[in-house]
């Protein structure tokens, strides 16, 4: 009954998907068997099918350090086989992602384990370098991936400091990318180096713990909006280098994870873009760089940070002076926006390309801001007496769910995986 796993040579034979356990009502389908020239099993004494079950129940807080234990114990616990056992059982657990950008134009990414608050740092992303960059003047200069805007309130204030200082596009760093998520995968979309839109796509699998580079997209695009719809990754809009500034495209793609195939999709319905002057490119991204969201089936983009939680639609819109604001949710029936957190406690920093981010997480709609003290922190407004048709600050209380000092690091965009 007991499938292996090897410690050397670990070539995994196709599941038998019809073969069932007998481990009453948690019936599933028979664990890979691992074929070898030498044999270890995951827990000696143990059948490796029991092994899986008690893997499963474990928390993922403690997985990067179990791998540690053997090579068996890595296969095991990096393996598709546990994955799905956890999602049969019920025992995937949501994380939040967030993505944080530091003076030195390096991204770091972090994730926290809600549950026992803890955070844990990714690996770094890999380092690459565009094709025009490598043959033209910049032949040796080397961008890492570090440098990424999400979709973010304050790009057009970023792009317009750049231009403040008199520098041409040619000169801007890596910025643009838009982020999204599919199959319990974190996604990094295009973007700008220098003057070339990429079409490279980097995909997180925190399974592996490691950062790939996959399918690129079909167009180079930057400040793009991205969103999973029925299972696929649509990316669409952004700009481009035209000849004599930007060019905004109506373009969109789709992208299949399981395929890894990108399809093109019918130009969106507006004028034909015009290519803009640099001078106009704040204005340009103000409305391109924002998020989008899959609402009822459709795909919902708009000028306000917004995600969609239990199937409603939210968005955190800033006061003018963006050191506040206020949680709204979308009445599709009578097409309103209707306030349920009227004041938020958030900061505004002049530098920053986002001052607070938004994040569904447990079916709750999260806050992640900065201090001025530097301390990052996710926070989730509570209610008081139910008090929901009439909301005021007096009957609203904010739970700190996780807090972590990030030092200069500037937030740039968060996500939720449920692994």
């Amino acid at each position: 009954m007991g499938s292996v796993v090897s410690s050397a040579k670990i070539n995994a034979r196709s599941m038998d998907r019809h073969e069932k356990s007998g481990f009453g009502s948690n019936k599933r389908v028979k664990i890979s068997t691992y074929e070898c020239d030498s044999f270890q099993r995951i827990i000696p004494t143990l059948p490796d099918e029991l092994s899986f079950q008690i893997l499963a129940r474990l928390p993922r807080l403690y997985y990067l350090k179990l791998k540690l234990v053997s090579q068996a114990w890595k296969v095991a616990i990096t393996s598709s086989e546990l994955s799905q056992l956890r999602r049969e059982l019920g025992l995937t657990e949501e994380w939040l992602y967030v993505l944080t950008k530091l003076e030195r134009n390096k991204l770091d990414c972090y994730a926290l384990d809600p549950l026992f608050r803890k955070w844990q740092r990714l690996p770094p992303m890999p380092s690459f370098v565009s094709e025009e960059e490598s043959t033209g003047r910049t032949q040796s200069s080397w961008f890492q991936m570090w440098n990424v805007v999400g979709s973010s309130i304050r790009i057009a204030d970023f792009i317009k400091g750049w231009f403040r200082r008199r520098y041409g596009l040619d000169q801007m760093p890596f910025c643009g990318c838009s982020v999204g998520v599919a199959d319990g995968c974190l996604y990094v979309f295009g973007g700008f180096s220098r003057a070339v839109a990429l079409n490279c796509v980097f995909r997180y699998n925190p399974c592996l713990n490691v950062w790939q580079e996959v399918s690129p997209m079909i167009s180079g695009r930057a400040f793009s909006k991205a969103a999973l719809l029925q299972s696929k990754l649509y990316v669409v809009g952004g700009v481009s280098r035209g000849r004599n500034g930007l060019l905004p495209l109506r373009s969109g793609e789709v992208f299949d994870p399981k395929t890894g195939i990108w399809s093109e999709l019918p130009e969106m319905p507006f004028m034909k873009a015009q290519v803009l002057p640099t001078a106009f490119l704040a204005d340009v991204l103000k409305p391109i760089a924002t998020g989008m969201a899959s609402y009822k089936g459709k795909l919902q983009a708009g000028t306000k940070l917004g995600i969609v939680v239990n199937e409603e639609l939210y968005t955190l819109e800033p006061s003018s002076s963006l050191d506040s604001g206020q949680i709204k949710r979308y009445d599709s029936e009578q097409d309103t926006w209707k306030t349920i957190v009227p004041q938020v406690p958030v900061h505004d920093f002049t530098d920053a390309e986002a001052p607070f981010l938004l994040a569904g997480l447990h079916g709750k709609v999260h806050v992640i801001t900065k201090e001025a003290n530097n301390n990052l922190q996710v926070i989730q407004a509570v209610l008081q007496n139910n008090i929901e048709n009439s909301p005021s600050e007096e009957n609203i209380i904010w739970n700190i769910l996780a807090s972590k000092n990030f030092g200069s690091a500037e937030l740039v965009s968060c996500q939720v995986l449920d692994v």
